[in-house]
């Protein structure tokens, strides 16, 4: 079985790189019924970047603004998932490195019961030709 890829949304946010700050900001979105597809987390210098891939971009967007949190703009991303083996990362990773598209971050994990998936980001004048190389659903 191939690997489903679709084209999804997701959002930063900068805070305090200090304790519980990515607490605060995932308790806020779970008071607010949010749920994230994935979640992903960097120091940035001083500060601390926090990535999420909402369900549902419009209910999010409406929820931060209520919370009063600061995240960014929407920008796109793929989310992969599929069977779990030798090589998944990469045979999608080839595709896009065939066309020359840049991938400017990866995240990736094992989901147990023999599956896989992970988050690929690319620049945002990449993303259409990335939608035609993955074959990524965009609803």
């Amino acid at each position: 079985m191939p690997d489903t890829v679709r084209k999804v949304d997701y959002f930063s946010i900068q805070v305090p790189d200090k304790p519980g700050q990515a607490f605060s900001v995932l308790s806020a979105l779970v008071s607010a019924g949010i749920d994230l597809l994935a979640c992903s987390g960097s120091r940035c210098g001083d500060q601390a970047q926090i990535d999420v891939v909402p369900q549902h971009s419009s209910l999010f967007r409406a929820a931060v603004k209520k919370a009063g949190l600061a995240f960014t703009p929407r920008k796109s991303g793929f989310l992969v998932q599929g069977k779990d083996r030798p090589g998944a990362l990469a045979q999608n990773l080839e595709k896009l490195a065939a066309t020359k598209i840049n991938v400017t971050a990866i995240d990736a994990v094992t989901a147990g019961e023999g599956r896989w998936g992970a988050i690929i980001w690319v620049t945002p004048e990449d993303v259409a030709n990335a939608v035609k190389v993955l074959r990524a659903k965009t609803k």
